[in-house]
């Protein structure tokens, strides 16, 4: 191994993901362990095994056969691979997986062993790698850091002036003396304890923002984003704010994650691509969409939404999902296709998630549904749960008879149904319109859908 030539080792030190390997090929190759210092990134996560192994108290016989070797330190072991880099451009310290879902219910820790955002370690590492810095993230111990303010932000706001995308989780952060950060585009916070004021911090100091992700983020009451160059958001809020209000006027990119805001008001004219989950809002305001193309949106009641939104020319691609359908129950609706191409009225793709299908049904009336099906409307997508076979035929029937530009049809159907049953649904689809083009599939909750080319059950 010694004998390959250094670029070579250095590849496979670089592509190495997990520093603790990097430590290991250190340890076996003279070549690795003076080559180490020339990578530029470090990743190192702590598991729940260690974690495990770090609480386990040496007995007060040291002729018991319970006594354990003592272990190193996680922060020791990370400044020390750290010290050991030139040049450091990404740094990548966290808690894998399984310890993050540790519930402090379940242990309590008082220890700051794994408090990684701790002002007083972050201060120890920091300054001597923050010169290169372009990539930061932190997974903290949730147990150990929920019940401590961490200045995380304000530090890296002094220290890194070259950092353009910052990722923190699990922690509770103060934003006091936080400085402007103009390089930082990518911003992602998740289960993060925050105010109002902090997010009022956020649009002064990240003012050059692209991408941000709020995942999780509490403590808002009445929430607002304002930046001018955001082009990407997530946003999924955990509490139920008064108010949540957006105004970014470049904004391509949206996914709204809410319960159930007293008003919601969305001032986005560029916004091509939007996700909208929430309960309903008292008030719901937006402001004319001139870009939006594709638009999913999950709520309790589809009709409801459909009163409140413009009339939107643009959308193309549409999916709708409804929260408030238990599976099998079926209650009154003011939903229908209508009201759908009132809206939308240039739409050429519409899925129908199974919820939402479940309303449309429970407002079918063969005396009723009587509307002018749009040219453009080519393809249908819907999940079905086939509760009553009879009724959902004559609902698709309805549809595929007075859309008549239709040229696509794909329906799933939950992997539950009966296999007799499937099968008789799909031949009375394809008999009655042997001329479509058919896709099939089955589809259940948590599992990746799967379609079958020979649509055979």
């Amino acid at each position: 191994m010694d004998k390959l030539p250094h670029a070579l080792l250095l590849e496979i030190l670089s592509r190495l993901t997990d520093s603790a390997d990097v430590a290991r090929c250190r340890l076996a190759s003279k070549s690795f362990n003076s080559l180490s210092s020339d990578l530029r990134s470090i990743n190192l996560q702590c598991s729940l095994i260690r974690y495990i192994k770090s609480r386990s108290r040496v007995s007060n016989s040291p002729n018991s056969s319970n006594s354990h070797q003592s272990i190193t330190p996680f922060k020791s072991i990370f400044i020390n691979l750290l010290s050991n880099l030139r040049i450091v451009e990404s740094v990548c310290i966290g808690t894998e997986k399984p310890l993050r879902d540790v519930s402090y219910d379940d242990v309590e820790d008082e220890a700051d062993d794994l408090f990684l955002t701790d002002g007083d370690f972050v201060q120890e590492w920091l300054p001597r790698v923050c010169s290169e810095l372009k990539l930061l993230s932190i997974s903290d111990f949730w147990i150990q850091s929920c019940w401590r303010r961490s200045n995380l932000l304000p530090l890296v706001s002094k220290y890194c002036h070259n950092l353009i995308e910052l990722e923190v989780k699990n922690a509770w952060l103060s934003v006091d003396n936080l400085n402007p950060m103009p390089m930082l585009t990518t911003l992602t916070l998740e289960f993060i304890r925050l105010d109002d004021e902090d997010l009022t911090e956020f649009n002064k100091c990240f003012s050059n923002l692209q991408v941000l992700n709020l995942i999780g983020v509490g403590g808002f009451k009445q929430p607002k984003i304002h930046l001018h160059n955001l082009r990407t958001c997530h946003w999924a809020v955990s509490n139920a704010p008064s108010s949540l209000t957006i105004i970014t006027p470049n904004l391509v990119t949206l996914k709204l994650e809410c319960i159930r805001p007293v008003s919601l008001c969305i001032e986005a004219p560029k916004l091509s691509n939007f996700h909208l989950a929430f309960d309903h809002a008292d008030a719901f305001s937006v402001k004319q969409f001139e870009n939006l193309r594709n638009f999913w949106v999950e709520c309790l009641y589809i009709d409801s939404l459909l009163l409140n939104f413009p009339v939107t020319q643009t959308v193309e691609d549409l999916t709708l999902d409804s929260r408030n359908w238990i599976r099998g129950v079926v209650k009154d609706s003011l939903f229908t296709f209508e009201k759908v191409f009132t809206v939308f009225p240039n739409m050429s793709s519409l899925c129908i998630k199974s919820s939402a299908w479940l309303e449309l049904e429970s407002s079918y009336n063969p005396l009723g549904w009587d509307w002018d099906g749009r040219n453009g409307f080519k393809k249908l997508c819907v999940y079905l749960l086939l509760v009553d076979p009879s009724l959902t035929f004559s609902s698709v029937s309805c549809v595929l008879d007075q859309c008549i530009g239709l040229s696509e049809v794909s329906l799933l159907i939950h992997r539950d149904v009966v296999g007799n049953v499937s099968k008789s649904f799909i031949s009375k689809c394809t008999a009655r319109w042997p001329k479509l083009k058919w896709r099939w599939g089955v589809w259940k909750e948590g599992m990746e859908d799967s379609w079958l080319t020979d649509g055979a059950f």
